[in-house]
């Protein structure tokens, strides 16, 4: 909540506006009341003519605009504050998601997410456009109400007191049950949206399975809790509202029992003030009624601000970078793992401590079998995620000590299965970066691109679909390759790149890796024999340990799991 409350004191300029516009529709309701009351005395009751009353009805014609353009100011800077504060609540949620490790990005969920930062963020609105607002127009304008009142009739002031805190005792209980209500409203949303978005990325696998019309009642499930939750918001709303009336009605029909009595029996009063107050006790009831229905709108919103504090409060083990720079111009760096460790949670896999040293220019592969850490490896060499103990040292330098944009800048990262946007192969291959026409041909030839390229009508402005649709595997891969010969990177790092490849794709990926190996430290989780015996250093993992480190020979003559690993591969695959 204290990332919300430090979004509105940045918006200082709306609150100051609302307050101003709040005194001054206050001033225009009381002088309305005494205009109407002036005007009615002096011609129903003293015989005055409409000239002689003119000068008093412009100006309540002149209140009544007022009051006109105040309000509607209150609802206009309501609205901009509401759009200010979702926009910057908007900005922290991308900023925050943009500097997650990878680790936190993987395992969150995609629906939650997209969840929070549409509806939940928009479920803000009711409480900065319309509670904050009536919130400070009904601090100040019943207070300035009460006090003309009891300047004129200190018996009616007396009433609206005893009576008035009826309202917020009322908006308190229903505000409890609202809060729990939203809160469990929002949580059916967020159920609703990820399992809805799950089914949808797996939709392909799901009717191989058959598993399609199962997924459907459970989306249809989903969506009637979230129906359920939303009408049981809605059935507190009416309840709260009906409560309201009935007790702003109550109130006034006492004022007007015992200003009717003063007035007729008594004759203790003057049709003046009776008039005045009567005219003037139902706006004070009316300002609170409409705080109190802004109140159930602000307690509805409950459920969206505790979903977008709990994002940003979620602690995702961020990276924290320097401020040192580091560039690509000087070459590939050294790198060393001094005692290098990461565990993702308790009792799950663990990457035990490791030191390893890399030399610039070099060629690393990464092999072991499935799960023994390969992939965590990669990604702490990469600054991906951050080791949970030990320190990545770049040029005898902790690598915390340089910049998030200059280590990166050094960086390309293939996977096994690129991302390819939708856009254009140009954009696909750029991926941002500034390039010539030239450079752009240079890098599609190394990455052996041109081929497919020249092939098609449209060349590089060829629009391809979201995730590479219309691409095969191979085709993904050297458009990512194409990505790191632009990028000109020190280090490059492949994740098993070649798994799935057909020969002929592989042999052309090989030799773009090569190409790249001229000018960069290259680290490869590797699969295949060819891959890895003429590296400068393997490293070999087994459940999560370093269990061997050195060349080709020398891991078959000194490491006898190595050995059963070539055995057992004969050309296929490393276990």
């Amino acid at each position: 909540m204290k990332e919300l409350h430090s979004i509105v004191k940045a918006s200082r300029s709306f609150m100051m506006t609302l307050y101003s516009s709040s005194i001054l529709l206050g001033l225009a309701i009381v002088a309305q009341a005494y205009l109407i009351a002036g005007i009615v005395d002096r011609v129903f009751l003293k015989g005055d003519s409409l000239t002689e009353v003119w000068p008093l009805l412009t100006a309540l014609l002149l209140a009544f605009a007022s009051r006109a353009i105040f309000s509607w100011l209150n609802g206009r800077t309501g609205i901009r504050l509401a759009s200010s504060v979702k926009g910057e609540v908007r900005k922290k949620l991308l900023n925050k998601w943009a500097h997650q490790p990878l680790t936190a990005s993987v395992g969150s969920q995609a629906g939650r997410k997209v969840s929070v930062l549409m509806e939940a963020v928009d479920g803000l609105d009711g409480y900065y456009s319309k509670y904050v607002p009536q919130r400070i127009e009904t601090t100040l304008v019943p207070l300035m109400i009460l006090v003309v009142l009891f300047k004129e009739h200190w018996f009616t002031g007396l009433i609206i007191l005893i009576t008035a805190p009826f309202i917020p005792i009322f908006m308190a209980l229903i505000g409890v049950k609202t809060k729990e209500k939203s809160e469990d409203q929002m949580e059916k949303l967020e159920s609703f949206s990820g399992t809805f978005l799950d089914v949808l990325q797996g939709l392909t696998t799901l009717k191989l399975f058959g598993k399609g019309k199962t997924k459907s009642s459970e989306i249809m499930e989903s969506s009637l809790n979230f129906r359920e939750s939303t009408m049981e918001v809605l059935k507190t709303a009416f309840l709260s509202s009906l409560m309201l009336e009935f007790i702003s009605m109550l109130s006034i029909g006492l004022i007007a029992l015992e200003v009717g009595l003063r007035l007729i029996v008594f004759d203790s009063i003057s049709f003046y003030t009776a008039f005045f107050v009567l005219i003037l006790a139902p706006e004070f009831y009316l300002s609170m009624k409409q705080l109190g229905s802004a109140f159930h709108t602000g307690r509805g919103s409950s459920g969206s601000v505790k979903a977008v504090k709990d994002e940003l409060e979620r602690d995702d083990g961020e990276i924290f970078w320097g401020e040192s720079l580091i560039h690509a111009e000087d070459g590939p760096p050294s790198i060393d793992l001094k005692g290098v460790s990461h565990a993702y949670s308790q009792g799950a896999f663990r990457l035990k401590p490791m030191s390893v040293h890399i030399e610039p220019f070099s060629k690393v592969a990464i092999i072991g079998e499935s799960g023994s850490g390969k992939t965590t490896l990669l990604h702490i060499l990469s600054g991906l995620i951050d080791p949970a103990e030990g320190e990545v040292m770049v040029n005898g330098q902790s690598r915390r000590q340089f910049t998030e944009r200059s280590w990166f800048g050094l960086i390309a990262y293939i996977s096994q299965n690129p991302y390819i946007f939708a856009g254009t192969i140009e954009e696909n291959m750029a991926a941002g970066s500034q390039h010539t026409a030239k450079e752009l041909e240079e890098a599609a030839g190394k990455a052996g691109l041109t081929d497919l390229i020249s092939s098609l009508k449209e060349g590089f402005q060829t629009v391809i679909g979201e995730g590479g649709r219309g691409l095969s595997g191979g085709e993904k891969q050297r458009i990512a390759l194409a990505r790191a010969f632009l990028r000109k990177p020190s280090i490059v790092l492949l994740d098993e790149p070649t798994t799935g490849l057909d020969l002929k794709t592989e042999s052309i990926l090989q030799q773009s890796i090569q190409e790249l190996s001229r000018s960069s430290t290259i680290v490869t989780v590797a699969h295949r024999l060819h891959t890895i015996r003429h590296s400068d250093q393997i490293l070999v993992l087994k459940d999560g340990a370093l269990i061997g480190e050195g060349t080709h020979e020398e891991l078959l003559k000194d490491l006898p799991a190595y050995e059963r690993m070539i055995a057992v591969q004969k050309g296929v695959n490393i276990i």
